[in-house]
């Protein structure tokens, strides 16, 4: 049975390039996405430039019932998953304070980029575990920083970092065959940040060729937050 890993977001920028490193790389590649017809130009091209696709997954995380939908379909369609990497998310509304930022703006982010990321996560576990899997969670740091602070989602990227670093205590602790770790790619070109291109960015393919690296390193990196880039003055405040 062939290695497949799931990559939410894999129809542009991070994720896309996590899935096409990865496809070229000994893994099968389930693309995640919300758009059927970006999914589906996604793999197209993924598979002219050699990578090795299985085929796409609806993936609502703003949606738990659609979360749990999808959960069961990747558990039948795809039963050799052992990766998954959550990567996608939604930026909130990087452009205001934090005190000016909408209720639901903020409800918004927080259930993308952390509820519901727990959500299919957890529901996947089951399936992760009988393959003896791993999960990488794409995120930031969660400490204030005077130079980047979007308050609503680093909170919602505090609640990720919280998830994996007590999954990946209780995956040992208890004796759980199931590897979980983040990666934090600094800042990286993408339309999440509006395709910035200051000091310190990167773009998506350096990114998705060192997480790939990672992920195939052979190493155990269960719990640990990996940093690729360290945020850096951008000048903008």
């Amino acid at each position: 049975m062939k290695k497949q890993v799931l990559v939410t977001g894999a129809n542009k920028g991070i994720g896309y390039e996590i899935a096409r490193h990865l496809g070229k790389s000994g893994w099968q590649v389930v693309v995640g996405a919300r758009c059927e017809d970006r999914a589906l130009k996604a793999m197209e091209a993924l598979r002219t430039d050699g990578a090795d696709v299985a085929g796409w997954q609806y993936v609502n995380l703003a949606d738990n019932g659609e979360i749990e939908v999808s959960a069961r379909e990747i558990a039948e369609k795809y039963p050799g998953l052992s990766l998954l990497v959550n990567n996608a998310g939604i930026p909130g509304d990087m452009s205001v304070r934090s005190y000016e930022q909408s209720l639901q703006d903020v409800i918004d982010t927080v259930q993308v980029n952390y509820i519901g990321t727990f959500y299919l996560t957890k529901l996947l576990l089951p399936l992760l575990e009988k393959n003896q899997g791993r999960i990488c969670n794409i995120t930031v740091p969660s400490t204030f920083s005077p130079y980047w602070h979007p308050m609503a989602y680093v909170a919602s990227k505090a609640g990720q970092n919280t998830m994996i670093a007590t999954m990946g205590w209780e995956f040992d602790h208890f004796h759980v065959p199931v590897e979980a770790f983040t990666i934090h790619p600094g800042a990286t070109s993408t339309d999440l940040n509006g395709h910035y291109d200051g000091p310190g960015s990167h773009q998506p393919d350096v990114i998705g060729q060192k997480v790939a690296e990672i992920i195939n390193d052979g190493k155990r990196h269960n719990g640990e937050f990996i940093e690729l880039y360290p945020i850096v003055d951008e000048g903008n405040y």
